[in-house]
């Protein structure tokens, strides 16, 4: 990408949102940062908040190092910055809205049912560039979709997911706890992140069983990397219990989860697919690393997102994370396809 300097169409996007979340004369709008965040990012969300006259005020906190002692993901949702500071969360849960401007995020973090709790409500915008966020606009369409199959994938007790490559997963859902992001919150207490335009489900522990094949052209997004050769993933009682291929892919895959010498690194995290027809499969190859977080290739219609990791609902905690969108799934609920050869139905 070029520079990250302010641009208008930039500002008027940050705008644009913030208005959608309820930001008016007089809100009171924390900007939540880190020493390691996206500084442009950081003002556009200052300015946009100024434009439309809120009370807007900068919370800065120090980006923790990290102990795991191998390369981290960014991406997780499970933000270690705030560190219990009690006297910043006690400030983010008091505002209107806390624009989370973290690398990666409150979602996961220990510190969000506090915050939400003060009756904040929060919008996380994702570490990508801006360009990426203006193409990825919420929209009243994605936010219908979303909630549609929120609603239908809470009364579901099975998902099951094919593929011509070979994949063949079964997903209990009883119990699970399911959500969906769409881009934009005006609801005090609630939280959603920018880009949007997926649902998910956080299975309880033992309910994932099956074959899961990464084809050709699927999307490792802890290594940024599309897949050039085939890994079948076998898993059991949710857990990969044998990653088989021949080459980089699953030599890559191999290695990293292995070094983080934890089980629950081979278990699932969650499941889901995308409903955001603006995100687009292919936009990775246009992009430095640095230059994105990946929201965008969980969100495109149609693929199956499958990730390893942390799972609150199976009380599983792990820094070890994969998330693995793929292409050309079926996905049933209940033996109705929502999903048919990575085309939403």
């Amino acid at each position: 990408m070029l520079q990250e300097r302010i641009e208008p169409a930039w500002l008027d996007a940050f705008q644009t949102v913030l208005s959608q979340c309820g930001i008016a004369v007089d809100t009171t709008v924390a900007v939540l940062c880190e020493t390691q965040s996206r500084p442009v990012l950081v003002e556009l969300a200052r300015l946009a908040a100024a434009r439309l006259q809120a009370r807007v005020f900068m919370v800065q906190v120090s980006s923790p190092a990290h102990q795991a002692g191998l390369p981290v993901i960014r991406s997780t949702g499970a933000c270690h910055a705030l560190q219990g500071l009690w006297p910043v969360v006690n400030s983010l849960a008091t505002s209107t809205l806390v624009v989370d401007c973290t690398v990666e995020g409150l979602m996961h973090a220990p510190e969000l049912p506090a915050i939400l709790k003060g009756g904040a409500r929060v919008i996380y915008v994702s570490n990508e560039h801006p360009e990426t966020l203006c193409r990825l606009m919420p929209s009243a369409a994605v936010e219908q979709s979303v909630k549609d199959h929120i609603k239908r994938l809470r009364g579901v007790r099975r998902m099951q997911v094919t593929s011509p490559a070979g994949t063949d997963l079964s997903i209990d859902l009883e119990g699970a706890v399911v959500g969906g992001n769409w881009g934009v919150t005006a609801r005090p207490g609630t939280l959603t992140h920018w880009p949007g335009g997926l649902v998910l489900a956080f299975p309880r522990a033992g309910s994932v069983q099956g074959t899961l094949v990464l084809a050709e052209g699927d999307v490792n997004l802890t290594f940024k990397r599309y897949l050039e050769r085939p890994v079948v993933l076998r898993v059991k009682n949710d857990h990969i219990e044998d990653i088989q291929g021949q080459g980089l892919d699953a030599e890559l895959m191999r290695s990293y989860i292995a070094a983080w010498g934890d089980r629950a690194a081979y278990a699932v995290s969650h499941v889901g697919y995308g409903l955001n027809p603006a995100a687009r499969w292919d936009s990775m190859a246009m992009l430095d690393k640095r230059d994105f977080n990946g929201t965008e290739l969980r969100a495109f219609a149609g693929n199956f997102l499958y990730s390893t990791g942390a799972n609150e609902v199976a009380s599983r905690h792990t820094l070890g994370h994969f998330d693995l969108p793929m292409r050309h799934c079926t996905v049933m609920l209940d033996g109705e396809v929502v999903v048919r050869d990575g085309q939403l139905a």
